[in-house]
């Protein structure tokens, strides 16, 4: 069946845009959460999306607030507020009969599912791909002088990927307080984690960091070779091979059980 657009309400009331992937004969349904300051429309979560479908796995990958097509002001967002969009995108699978029976967080938004994935009775397996041990893992990512103006202003804009985005000290304040070791740990779902040990935006140690914590059952698949965006097609379908045989193993593809 060909994608369809959605929306539906995010953590803010915000109309939230998504794209859903249904697939035939379903086994189960998967929430897809996007890379920090990215989209859900970036080609390797497009690839990772048809790859799933063929598995048998309806997909929903959404924009969060701010991003995308999705409405609201990125200036408004907070980690608190990612993890709310993933639980209205979760509420939205639910109401539909769609699941999602498994989450996969790239990145920031593997850190943002982490969370989420507790709050969805649904759920029962996750797949994190290149995500950070620590939610404010990102901080390293700003320079110094953006780090003093956003205490000093409050909001002030910072280049990101070679774009410049709005960052609040609210954001920066609510990434520091979540304590990811103790998340993971609790976690009380099955868990893998797809890290490259190429990766220069968030390295392998992140992904080990997070296994470590992390209690049975649980997977480390090192994606050889890759960078942080997986923009070669064939390490996507790779992924989409780990992430799918990980739901098939743990009871993601089990629908209505």
């Amino acid at each position: 069946m060909r994608p369809k657009r959605i929306c539906f309400e995010g953590h803010f009331s915000d109309e939230l845009s998504g794209t859903i992937h249904r697939a035939e004969d379903a086994r189960g349904g998967i929430l897809m959460a996007h890379c920090f300051t990215c989209s859900s429309d970036l080609a390797v979560n497009v690839r990772i999306a048809k790859h799933l479908v063929d598995r048998g796995y309806h997909v929903l990958r959404f924009d969060f607030t701010g991003l995308g097509r999705s409405g609201g002001d990125f200036r408004d967002t907070t980690f608190v507020s990612n993890v709310g969009d993933l639980v209205k995108a979760a509420q939205w699978m639910i109401d539909e009969g769609l699941g999602p029976t498994g989450m996969f967080g790239h990145s920031l938004g593997g850190a943002a599912s982490l969370i989420a994935a507790g709050k969805v009775r649904t759920v029962k397996s996750l797949v994190m791909l290149g995500a950070p041990g620590t939610a404010d893992h990102l901080l390293d990512h700003i320079a110094t002088d953006d780090l003093e103006s956003i205490e000093r202003d409050g909001c002030h804009e910072v280049e990101l990927a070679g774009r410049r985005f709005p960052i609040s000290k609210e954001f920066l304040d609510d990434l520091t307080a979540y304590e990811h070791g103790e998340a993971t740990s609790t976690l009380g779902l099955s868990l893998a984690i797809i890290h490259s040990p190429d990766d220069r935006t968030v390295p392998i140690s992140e992904g080990e960091r997070l296994f470590a914590a992390a209690r049975q059952p649980k997977a480390f698949f090192p994606l050889l070779g890759a960078d942080h965006l997986v923009t070669d097609p064939a390490h996507a379908r790779r992924v989409a091979g780990y992430a799918a045989d990980w739901y098939d193993m743990t009871g993601a593809g089990d629908f209505g059980s």
